[in-house]
């Protein structure tokens, strides 16, 4: 009876068109799919091309370029500066970052109340994730530079970076925290451990691979963000090595916003350079990043033995 009826149903349905829809609704989700993976290939190959090019036609010494100091001559210009300048920023911005997004994220999920003003904090964190980078540099800009009179040096860029990063941090220590199971934490409580005890020996370093993820994720951004770091007022070319938190900078992004748009051409080929080799930066972050999970799942989570 039922088979009768099914049959009924599909007598004026033409299954051969159906089917043709189906192949090109498949084919187009496939494409949409590989989109952002082709125009990832094409900028890559670009920008090697043109790396290979400038090496080609203006001569450039690859060892005074990684080396060498800034200069407003192309043929004595190097990256070695903003190198150092943006090692400095990532090492102070995760600092920053790491501790207030670990421990809102801890406070959000393992103290607080259930209760309406959790879920309001949560989901501001959740925007402000959303905010354009050029905000935070206006924020330090005003707040810290000119009022507190910190003037443009590397720890205000690191401050600058740092709110940036930490609502994306703290949006992922929450998911990492709350994956760990239940039943982990009442089995510490069933030892007779603390709420600080089975935090600080079981949740955080169940958490650990998540966290440490998405954290190296969030800097990975950072490091080549421009905005906030032009609003601050770095330099534009870095003629000596920076030698602390407090000197004055060009990051690597700024130093290649530079170069851009000069008239020199051998300049935009130096700006091509620098954008491989940050590039190559982003590359071992995202490395480091599979790396730290894999060995935290492979030690079941043991902090310690990292």
């Amino acid at each position: 009876m039922s088979t009768k009826r099914e049959t009924e149903f599909l007598a004026d349905v033409d299954l051969s068109r159906e089917k043709l829809i189906n192949r090109l609704f498949y084919g187009l989700l496939v494409i949409a799919s590989l989109f952002g993976l082709v125009m990832l290939v094409l900028l890559i190959a670009d920008v090697i091309w043109e790396s290979v090019q400038a090496l080609t036609n203006f001569d450039i010494d690859i060892g005074h370029f990684l080396t060498g100091t800034s200069s407003s001559r192309a043929e004595q210009a190097g990256f070695g500066a903003s190198i150092v300048a943006s090692i400095w920023l990532m090492a102070l911005t995760a600092v920053l970052a790491f501790v207030i997004a670990v421990g809102c994220a801890l406070y959000l999920v393992e103290y607080a109340p259930e209760n309406r003003t959790t879920r309001l904090i949560e989901a501001n964190l959740a925007n402000l994730a959303g905010v354009p980078s050029i905000v935070y540099g206006l924020l330090v800009l005003a707040l810290i530079v000119n009022d507190a009179g910190l003037g443009s040096v590397i720890l205000a860029g690191a401050i600058a970076l740092a709110l940036l990063v930490v609502p994306i941090i703290i949006v992922a220590s929450i998911e990492a925290i709350r994956a760990v199971p239940s039943s982990v934490r009442d089995g510490s409580y069933a030892m007779g451990a603390t709420k600080w005890q089975t935090v600080r020996r079981v949740v955080l370093p169940q958490a650990m691979p998540g966290i440490l993820t998405g954290t190296i994720l969030a800097l990975a951004r950072a490091i080549g963000e421009t905005a906030p770091l032009i609003m601050v007022g770095t330099m534009l070319h870095a003629t000596r090595y920076p030698d602390g938190p407090f000197a004055s900078f060009s990051a690597m992004p700024t130093q290649i916003y530079s170069w851009t748009y000069q008239a020199d051409r051998m300049f935009n080929g130096l700006a091509a350079l620098g954008i491989v080799v940050l590039l190559t930066f982003l590359v071992a972050m995202y490395l480091l990043a599979g790396y730290l999970r894999k060995r935290y799942e492979a030690d079941g989570g043991s902090i310690t033995n990292v």
